[in-house]
């Protein structure tokens, strides 16, 4: 296995120049096809945040396909939106939220409601940044 340092540069982010910009060369657009510039992404979420938010999501899935048995791609049309139950007042509104989401599961729900609301437990809602 490549240790650390062996492999290229890390993911790049590339925007598309509109036609006619300035960078694309003399004459404006003379290759056919988009003119790509390298860009700087500037985050404003988060990363730690939107780890514990992707984290959460993986293992809301591994538990939902055993709870409902099934594939990924199987599981009934459901969203457990994550912001919706942060803004609950107590953990007894959300454990109600969750479980009438999951009315349709045969099996069992405690376990998942339980280990949910302790997983969210301290996290902050994640909002869009507002352009100033």
């Amino acid at each position: 296995a490549p240790g650390p340092g062996s492999g290229g540069p890390g993911p790049r982010v590339y925007f598309q120049s509109p036609p006619g910009a300035a960078g694309e060369g003399p004459g404006g657009a003379d290759d056919e096809g988009p003119v790509r510039r390298q860009g700087k992404v500037t985050v404003k979420y988060d990363r730690k945040e939107l780890r514990k938010r992707l984290n959460l999501e993986e293992w809301i899935l591994e538990q939902l396909t055993r709870l409902y048995d099934c594939q990924e791609e199987e599981i009934p049309e459901l969203e457990i939106d994550v912001d919706e139950l942060l803004d609950m007042e107590s953990d007894d509104a959300r454990a109600a939220r969750v479980k009438e989401l999951l009315v349709d599961c045969y099996k069992p729900t405690e376990a998942f409601n339980s280990g949910l609301l302790d997983k969210i437990r301290g996290m902050q809602k994640l909002r869009t940044p507002q352009k100033k």
